[in-house]
């Protein structure tokens, strides 16, 4: 070899960085867009088997995604898709010239001799833009973590919400004959009766599950009250319940409070100490019997805490993921909304933040099948309302979106007279009571429920303390939606076949 070939700079293709850099084509096949395109010239319903398959931009050739881009328009007013149609059209928006002429519409029409493989190969289509869409992520991600500029947490972040974007255009439902859903509701019907009526998941608050049948998979729970109201009391007595009572995974987000200070809730709620003895330690004798006895209770709970400040949609998407495959978590909670931000992206108003997460976190809930409960505040046009009944949540009392009661599949207000210092209604007393204002349930009742809250120990219980529930903590309810349709609550009426199948995920909760 000489020196002047020496000392030239050869590209070595072997290599795995130049390999990338030379002699690649980005994923295309121009081929299949051309059969694609032709095929659904040449018959007449070809266009209906892939309109929600296909979109322009997934097109590698710019006429080809200009070619079906006119498809679109003739689809969209109802007009026959053919090669003297999409000619015409293509000549009206001045593009004829721009995907070569009438000639060239006329080759792609002769191309294919049926559309047979239509759905298969525009599959393939769309496989190779998603690939193109891969790499081009991963250049702006690798061009952007160059750049000392950059926080790595944000680049992260935004690099997540992409790659999600991008997973998302490739989930596609099909649509399906009704049969397989009415098995699946069937099978539901069996799984409630073996639990005596609650088809979700047990809060331990008997009146509130009566209404609900329990949390249901995929909904999306909001929890609102005006500060002070007991929120994080309600959902760490509910949690509490859950995971100690009933074995539940339960995974909680809370943005406000350390992790030690909600354990300290925790301790009070479990332990019946007040929250002052439970920081400053100063314990009776008798109290530390009592907190180490009791204490034991929360030990090994699955209960999975998180106190991350101003937790992102797109952080809480990662760690909820992981937290369903490692530790099968169940359950959802938030504390609370507001305190959230939705990175990655810039928005015009703290509203439409809100709205984005709003709808995160019920696209959150139906990806990982699981309810997800979500605290929020009020605005203040409670305080300004006078009487008993002005004091009562409303759902326009919601603060800064209204998205959060159109995403909501239901929305619970937590509503407690006495703290406004009215203490009796004629002869009712709301001295330590707490009202759950079902206001919205999109599948099933609304109504009020009514709690004894233990303020010195933060804590939520059922209004009456019946020892005997405890033993039984689902009823069988009847449905709301229906007046005329009774279901007798008795386990008399649980077919034989059900009466003593097993209780899947409550399997320690005796009947």
């Amino acid at each position: 070899m000489t020196d002047q070939r020496r000392n030239r700079h050869i590209p070595e293709y072997d290599s795995p960085v130049l390999a990338n850099e030379y002699g690649k084509l980005p994923p295309q096949a121009l081929e299949l867009e051309e059969d694609v395109l032709g095929a659904i010239m040449l018959e007449k319903d070809a266009y209906s088997l892939v309109s929600d398959i296909l979109k322009p931009e997934y097109f590698y050739k710019t006429t080809h995604q200009k070619i079906f881009e006119a498809f679109v328009d003739l689809a969209l007013h109802q007009e026959p898709i053919d090669m003297h149609t999409v000619t015409e059209k293509l000549r009206k928006k001045g593009t004829l010239d721009e995907v070569g002429g009438p000639y060239q519409i006329t080759l792609l029409t002769s191309r294919v001799a049926s559309a047979a493989h239509l759905i298969y190969h525009s599959q393939i289509i769309v496989q190779k833009y998603l690939a193109r869409e891969l790499i081009r992520l991963s250049r702006e991600v690798q061009t952007k973590a160059f750049d000392e500029k950059m926080d790595v947490d944000d680049l992260m972040q935004e690099a997540e919400m992409k790659l999600f974007e991008i997973t998302q255009q490739n989930l596609k439902k099909d649509v399906v004959q009704i049969n397989p859903v009415i098995e699946e509701a069937r099978e539901r019907m069996k799984d409630a009766a073996r639990k005596q009526g609650a088809s979700g998941l047990a809060t331990g608050f008997h009146d509130l599950d009566k209404i609900t049948s329990g949390w249901q998979k995929s909904d999306l729970i909001i929890i609102a009250a005006r500060p002070a109201m007991g929120k994080t009391a309600f959902v760490l007595s509910m949690a509490k319940n859950m995971a100690v009572d009933y074995n539940i995974p339960v995974a909680i987000f809370s943005l406000e409070m350390a992790n030690v200070q909600l354990v300290n809730r925790l301790l009070m709620n479990v332990c019946n100490l007040e929250g002052e003895k439970i920081k400053n330690g100063q314990l009776t004798p008798k109290e530390w019997e009592q907190f180490d006895r009791d204490v034991t209770r929360l030990y090994d709970a699955p209960i999975y805490v998180d106190d991350t400040p101003s937790l992102s949609i797109l952080e809480l998407r990662s760690k909820a993921r992981r937290l369903v495959k490692e530790h099968n978590i169940q359950i959802i909670i938030i504390d609370y909304l507001q305190l959230m931000n939705a990175s990655g992206r810039t928005y015009g108003s703290r509203e439409q933040e809100v709205s984005m997460i709003s709808r995160s976190l019920k696209g959150l809930a139906k990806e990982l099948d699981l309810p997800i409960v979500a605290l929020s505040q009020l605005n203040r046009s409670v305080e300004g309302r006078s009487g008993i009944e002005g004091k009562r949540p409303q759902l326009s009392d919601l603060r800064e979106s209204g998205a959060i009661e159109q995403d909501a599949d239901m929305v619970c207000f937590i509503h407690r007279p006495e703290y406004y210092g009215i203490l009796t209604d004629g002869n009712d007393s709301y001295e330590g009571i707490a009202e759950i204002i079902i206001a919205k349930h999109r599948n099933g009742a609304t109504g009020d429920v009514r709690m004894r809250f233990k303020n010195v120990y933060a804590k939520f219980t059922n209004f009456n303390e019946d020892t005997n529930f405890m033993s039984k903590p689902y009823k069988t309810v009847s449905s709301k939606m229906n007046d005329d349709f009774d279901v007798d609550e008795s386990a008399a009426d649980i077919p034989n076949h059900l009466r003593n199948a097993p209780m899947q995920g409550h399997d320690e909760v005796p009947f």
